[in-house]
């Protein structure tokens, strides 16, 4: 690996941390809770394991998480984010692989053990308490069975407080299959933001969102499950920008996302069964494109769901949501921040940077220097940069080759290449047939069958002139 390759996944693995910090502490650090609640949730916070972005589980002191809120309150999230040069592991990795091993290889050995046989054999070895952190995160410690977990109902207090995502796939339209993201807000079951397209990708869940958040507001929480496209850096750093605590759940435990799955089966009742891509279902509405769909779904939400008593609430989801507001609305300029995307490149020495094939020129004085170009996935002909935050001025693109972000596919495919009408192989079919055509045919000529010859040729075997 190169050294500009490691600088790059160093400064990536920073960011990660960043996001898992701010995950933890986004809830506690509201100015709304008291000082006694905010303890409360950080010794809450302080006593679970945690999985950290390297998918080690870990767990965070109290001074730890209280430092990392006075850190954001200061300076944001990019407060959180570590020195590149300290988000990487300082014990080398081949050295934790080996005391993995030897505890794999005999469980009854302490760390104090292994750590005597790693002094043995290496000649050093990280400390007896470094050795037992890693050990837990592993799970390579003996303790009692757990217990079963228990799931207390939970609904959240007020609108807004969380809306829960989730993706449904839907009917084939066009040839093609659709696919539903959705978002609903827990305490009213409300239908805040949907929308189908036709990829299950960050762009068609940013389609989504980004109306919702507009039209319904910037809720406390968004709580996801672990899909590629809710695990998108993209999500993290929106999030991140507008303050909303992003909460995935674990995997293999889908406990809490019950109430969205119940919508999707409502959809599925309600909606889905009358509805239909293909040209041979009676008693279904054929829809002809993906807009056809999206207003159709729309009509029945705001028309039907919306307005139908909820079984569990007694209210109608719209008039249950609606009793919390008014909500404020984020801004168009700071929707539109949150909505772009982000990535870090290195200037050259010439003053340029790359970006998925396409080269732009950059203020000399960066060169050298890592920044953030920042852009809207759809146009990569007008790219921001930034320096630590701060812009430095747009870069001006040199050799563009590509003009949108190879993830922000279109909706809709190209259409066909028109036909030219012309058949290659009958031209040549025609040509042949025209050169036979021209031939002289000898036979013929003589008027004597297939072995007549030619007046006055001699025959091959008498030697003798034919007569004429």
């Amino acid at each position: 690996m190169s050294a500009e390759d490691e600088q790059k996944t160093r400064a990536e693995r920073a960011r990660a941390i960043g996001l898992f910090r701010y995950q933890l502490i986004r809830e506690a650090a509201d100015q709304q809770h008291s000082t006694k609640e905010r303890g409360r949730m950080i010794r809450a916070i302080a006593e679970t394991e945690h999985t950290d972005p390297f998918g080690r589980r870990v767990r965070v002191s109290r001074q730890t998480l209280d430092r990392w809120i006075r850190d954001w309150r200061a300076g944001g999230f990019d407060a959180l984010v570590p020195s590149p040069r300290q988000a990487t592991a300082r014990t080398p990795v081949e050295v934790m692989e080996l005391a993995v091993a030897l505890r794999r290889e005999n469980p009854d050995r302490t760390a104090a053990g292994i750590r005597r046989i790693l002094r043995a054999q290496l000649g050093w070895s990280p400390d007896e308490r470094t050795l037992q952190r890693h050990f837990t995160r592993l799970g390579l410690t003996r303790s009692a069975a757990a217990m079963p977990s228990v799931f207390g109902r939970f609904e959240a207090e007020r609108p807004n407080e969380l809306w829960t995502g989730d993706a449904l796939h839907g009917p084939h339209v066009g040839g093609r299959k659709t696919y539903l993201f959705a978002f609903i807000d827990d305490h009213s079951r409300a239908l805040v933001g949907y929308r189908f397209g036709y990829a299950e990708d960050t762009v068609r869940l940013a389609a989504a969102l980004r109306p919702a958040l507009a039209s319904r507001g910037v809720p406390a929480g968004i709580y996801v499950d672990n899909g590629s496209a809710f695990v998108d850096a993209w999500l993290l750093r929106a999030c991140a920008k507008l303050g909303i605590r992003l909460t995935h759940s674990s995997p293999g435990r889908p406990q809490g996302r019950g109430k969205i799955e119940r919508v999707f089966r409502t959809v599925r009742d309600q909606f889905l069964v009358e509805i239909t891509g293909e040209a041979d279902q009676p008693g279904r509405h054929r829809v002809s494109d993906l807009l056809e769909l999206n207003r159709l779904f729309a009509a029945w939400v705001e028309t039907s769901y919306h307005h139908a008593v909820h079984s569990e609430t007694g209210q109608p989801p719209l008039h249950r949501w609606q009793t919390g507001g008014p909500f404020q609305l984020p801004a168009p300029a700071v929707l539109t921040e949150a909505f772009l995307w982000e990535e870090r490149r290195t200037v050259t020495k010439t003053a340029t940077v790359s970006l998925h094939s396409n080269i732009y020129q950059v203020d000399p004085i960066l060169a050298g220097r890592k920044v953030e170009l920042v852009f809207d996935p759809f146009d990569l002909t007008a790219v921001e940069v930034r320096l630590d935050g701060i812009p430095r001025g747009t870069a001006v693109p040199h050799r563009v080759g590509r003009h949108a972000h190879p993830k922000a596919r279109p909706e809709t495919p190209p259409p066909p290449p028109v036909s030219t009408g012309i058949n290659y192989a009958r031209l040549l079919d025609e040509a042949h047939q025209g050169e036979l055509a021209q031939r002289v045919n000898y036979a013929a000529l003589a008027g004597r069958g297939d072995n007549a010859e030619i007046p006055g040729q001699l025959d091959l075997l008498t030697g003798e002139e034919t007569a004429r």
